[in-house]
């Protein structure tokens, strides 16, 4: 079981891993992508592109989830927060249900230039939940939270020190391995994108006009030339 300390310091670790976070939808209540994107802020795929896009999506990434994670919820819920403040972003998350959810903010659908480029966004997202990286992410921060803990008692830090070092083991913990699940992601994605019709490598082109992460030390994603070069090593295999 988490303590509540260690949940708190686990939800905040999350938050810096990117497009894998908490298992909670956020506080706003996104509408399904259904209902319809306000017109003026999807300047790069049209409302009924988006919609026809997860028409093909769902069902391949379902299929896949069952083939490839058959213990899985893999009932997609495709979700739009329509916080025109929110930046371009897009992430899996799980609601209290169990529920698999994919949240787009509008300014990554007016960002992105193409269905193709919307629709590997889409299959990333869904790959992280194939792959469990939400799970594996929580495991690896609770244990860094854990071992941030124990080195601040028998350092005799006290609750400040102890509390600084829990929150640094839990971001050190859900970066372990995040730059290994983006890849993965990526990897799986293409699978999907391509299996629904779309062209994963022109859709990774959307890594070229991001600004690069760059290889840094604990960073939460890749570089983005690995990225391209993952997807396109993928297709060729395909």
């Amino acid at each position: 079981m988490i303590t509540s300390r260690f949940a708190i310091v686990l939800s905040a670790a999350l938050g810096l891993s990117g497009c894998v976070t908490p298992v909670t939808t956020p506080p706003s209540t996104p509408v399904p992508a259904a209902q319809s994107v306000p017109q003026s802020q999807t300047s790069g795929v049209s409302v009924s592109q988006f919609a026809a896009v997860v028409a093909r999506m769902e069902p391949i990434a379902e299929a896949e989830c069952r083939a490839r994670a058959p213990q899985a919820n893999c009932d997609y819920k495709i979700l739009v927060d329509r916080r025109v403040q929110e930046p371009a972003n897009a992430y899996q998350s799980v609601t209290d249900s169990g529920q698999p959810t994919i949240t787009f903010t509008v300014a990554l659908i007016a960002d992105v230039y193409n269905i193709d480029e919307l629709a590997f966004v889409m299959g990333h997202e869904a790959a992280h939940h194939i792959r469990g990286h939400l799970g594996r992410t929580q495991e690896t921060a609770v244990a860094g939270a854990v071992i941030g803990s124990l080195l601040g008692a028998a350092l005799g830090a006290d609750a400040q020190g102890l509390q600084t070092l829990q929150n640094l083991g839990a971001s050190v913990g859900s970066r372990t391995y995040s730059k290994s699940y983006e890849l993965e992601a990526d990897q799986l994605g293409t699978i999907i994108a391509a299996r629904a019709g779309f062209n994963p490598v022109r859709g990774a082109q959307y890594f070229a006009r991001i600004p690069d992460p760059g290889d840094q030390f604990l960073g939460s994603h890749p570089p983005n030339a690995q990225r391209i070069e993952t997807v396109k090593r993928t297709m060729a295999t395909m």
